[in-house]
């Protein structure tokens, strides 16, 4: 198999990012079920109705005829406003575990329609996929851990159970409340283990599912960093830019330096100006053939001088040039100027 056919490699930081914002993200709902069941227990034990329904059981279970309607509607009230509160903690923990999980994370394609989810055969597809195979395991696993908590609890109440038919209410109510908060106790742990595995497996399945392939990896960091070949030709484009009109600049000199063939540089000065001369264009080589070319054809001065045309060359373009070179430059527009009037006096 060729290189690069299998995806072996870790996800690229740039693909965990767009996996995130395309909603792909690890969540467990284990955790988040544990976090709602211990948030609703919690809410549970902090009821105050709880006492009031185990007095109105009692005294139903010794006078029958202690719940009559107006009983009824009273423990209907109590018992919903004791259900309520242990609902809503219930829920609303469930959901911000969830949003804890994906870091706040809202996509809205979770909430568009999706029409191949209601086609027969897609359903047939995933009735039998890998992921429902998983997700039934994973079920009856957490249902046979369940079953043995419960065992345990049952087992440890089969001592007690001869005699809790002869004992009062009270003590019957005290005695199946402990036993049922050893059993909450045990489910929690029960749970709390199976969420910290299923929120392992959940990571390690994403992680799975994102890996890429060697050429995947290498696809991506040029159009991160950017194709060599087309990077190569912008800064091709721009140099070429550049160049012209730096070109642009030759005609309007006061006068090129050259050195006298590899290097040409031009230079502006105005004699109003209390500015030092600005160097308006440079190169070497053919560019520097290209200066002088324009310098000729348009009566530019050009005056060898190749110390001075080595020195000016480090300066950047379109900047003044540095005061160590004032005096040599000084003379030699000076000269360029005398030049100028006697030509125009003959």
């Amino acid at each position: 198999m060729a290189e690069g056919d299998d995806k072996t490699e870790s996800a690229t930081p740039r693909r965990l990012e767009k996996a995130r914002e395309e909603g792909q993200v690890a969540i467990s709902r284990e955790l988040s079920m544990l976090v709602s069941l211990s948030a609703g227990i919690s809410a549970m034990g902090a009821q105050s109705n709880g006492s009031a329904i185990a007095h109105w059981l009692a005294a139903s279970l010794q006078n029958p005829n202690y719940a009559g309607a107006q009983t009824w509607r009273n423990a209907g009230v109590t018992l919903i406003a004791a259900v309520a509160p242990v609902a809503a903690a219930s829920a609303g923990t469930y959901a911000a575990a969830t949003l804890l999980q994906s870091g706040f994370l809202l996509h809205p394609s979770g909430l568009q329609p999706d029409l191949t989810r209601i086609s027969p055969l897609n359903g047939i597809k995933r009735l039998f996929g890998s992921q429902v195979a998983i997700q039934v395991l994973k079920a009856v696993a957490k249902l046979a851990v369940f079953a043995v908590c419960l065992w345990v609890a049952i087992r440890r109440l089969l001592p007690a159970l001869p005699v809790l038919p002869f004992q009062d209410i009270p003590t019957l109510y005290r005695q199946l409340a402990g036993q049922g908060l050893a059993l909450v106790l045990m489910l929690l742990g029960a749970q709390a283990l199976i969420a910290g595995a299923d929120l392992i497996w959940e990571r390690m399945s994403l992680a799975r599912k994102l890996r890429m392939t060697r050429q995947e990896q290498r696809d991506e960091q040029k159009m991160s960093e950017g194709n060599p070949q087309v990077k190569q030709r912008l800064r091709l484009l721009a140099r070429s830019r550049a160049r012209r009109r730096m070109l642009k600049a030759v005609p309007k000199a006061a006068v090129v330096i050259t050195n006298p063939s590899h290097y040409a540089i031009a230079l502006n000065y105005d004699r109003g100006s209390k500015g030092a001369p600005r160097l308006v264009a440079k190169g070497a080589d053919e560019v520097a053939g290209r200066i002088r070319d324009l310098a000729r054809a348009h009566n530019i001065p050009i005056i060898a001088n190749p110390p001075l045309a080595r020195a000016l060359f480090r300066v950047e373009i379109d900047t003044e040039i540095p005061a160590e070179h004032f005096k040599a430059v000084a003379e030699i527009i000076a000269y360029v100027w005398r030049m100028r009037g006697r030509a125009g006096r003959r």
